[in-house]
């Protein structure tokens, strides 16, 4: 696949080999110094432009890179990754009128962007021989992918590999665990918050890449269906402030669950664990969880003592929902999801109705089972206090039970 370029000014067709001259000899040379010892695409722009005589810009979308020589109106660079992006995409494009010539850049048949020669005050005995540098500075390019790429991989192998290990039961000495981070990029000086996401399909990437760029030094991994990460935290800012906004901003691409910042680094497993633990809460609802009402308060302190004593946390349950959670099993009704969205509500029948798409007579009904199977009332501040402990207990038993 190749890019289209303008006939009335194509300069050679892009396919046919460059002939050796020692001008390109030593192009090929500095080009590649470039990207295998300087890691620097800028300097083989610069390059390539004072090779053909004319602005050269290299386009790879997918990376995020844009190198242009000399730098250009910031309107004409948004033109040409639109125009290099829709050929990948292989749709219908028009050549920006900037465009003289092009190379593409193509890996296994793929196109992975382009080096592309705008108009200047070239000679002509220059551009003659402008594709011809081009295909070069796309061949060093495609080598500066290759690396970026492999690079990529290896950091997520390796912070895989850490995770993974922060989760089993043979967890390294903390020390040494600070260190491994350390040379991943990752200052687990301060603590660390865990994050725990169920992506959408096809949004794994894309989360994993958001959450690097929101924090530096963040490991992430995906395993199996989910993303989990490990978020350095410096003590200047509100931690609980920033998984906030992470959340937010992770909403559209699926739904996540943090834990508390844990100073301690010999603590980043139960991090790991908590944050699964309030995605899982989350999850098992059936009606909106407030992630901070799971991040601090009732929900940590049952998880806790289910961790300690899980006999009191199932008899907490036994005592009040459990018979509801059966009746709706036997009888396929929805007693726990009403009491569930009545608490949520504050005891408000309109707004419940309105929340299960339900006439306010089938809630009043379905409130009055509540009463007479559980021998509390939902009205009443002592019993609404216990049946909601009951309710967070249940989603908590439900939710070790599955795992």
């Amino acid at each position: 696949m190749t890019l289209q370029t303008t006939p009335a000014r194509r300069l050679t067709a892009l396919g046919d080999p460059p002939q050796p001259t020692t001008a390109l000899r030593d192009f090929h040379a500095d080009a590649l110094d470039a990207v295998l010892w300087d890691h620097d695409l800028d300097r083989v722009a610069a390059l390539t432009a004072a090779a053909v005589g004319a602005p050269v810009a290299i386009v790879v979308p997918h990376l995020q890179i844009v190198h242009v020589a000399p730098r250009s109106d910031s309107a004409v660079v948004a033109a040409l990754i639109r125009h290099v992006s829709d050929r990948m995409r292989g749709r219908p494009a028009q050549v920006p009128a900037d465009v003289l010539a092009d190379a593409p850049i193509v890996r296994r048949g793929e196109l992975l962007g382009a080096v592309l020669m705008l108009a200047g005050e070239a000679d002509c005995a220059r551009r003659s021989t402008a594709v011809e540098f081009l295909h070069v500075a796309a061949a060093a390019t495609l080598t500066r992918i290759a690396a970026i790429e492999l690079r990529a991989s290896i950091e997520q192998d390796l912070h895989g590999s850490l995770l993974e290990q922060l989760r089993g039961d043979d967890v390294p000495d903390p020390q040494l665990l600070a260190q491994r981070a350390a040379r991943l990029g990752c200052d687990l000086s301060a603590g660390a918050i865990a994050l725990c996401m169920q992506p959408q399909p096809g949004r794994a990437r894309v989360a994993r890449a958001l959450i690097s760029q929101e924090l530096n030094g963040a490991l992430v991994e995906e395993t199996g269906e989910r993303v989990i990460a490990l978020l350095p935290l410096d003590g200047e800012q509100s931690s609980l402030d920033r998984m906030r906004d992470l959340v937010e901003r992770l909403r559209p691409y699926g739904v996540a669950g943090v834990s508390r910042h844990h100073t301690s680094v010999g603590e980043l497993g139960q991090a790991l664990e908590e944050a699964e633990f309030v995605l899982d809460v989350i999850g098992l609802s059936d009606t909106p969880v407030d992630v901070d009402r799971v991040m601090g308060g009732t929900y940590r302190l049952l998880f806790r003592l289910l961790a300690t004593h899980p006999g009191e946390v199932s008899a907490l349950y036994e005592s009040t929902v459990a018979v509801l959670v059966r009746y709706d099993e036997h009888h396929r009704t929805d007693l726990v999801s009403t009491l569930e969205t009545y608490l949520e509500l504050n005891g408000n029948m309109n707004a419940t109705a309105a929340r299960i798409y339900a006439h306010r007579h089938t809630v009043a009904y379905r409130l009055d089972r509540i009463r007479e199977l559980t021998e509390m009332d939902p009205a009443d501040g002592e019993h609404r206090e216990r049946l909601g402990l009951g309710l967070k207990a249940y989603r908590l038993l439900s939710r070790d039970r599955r795992a």
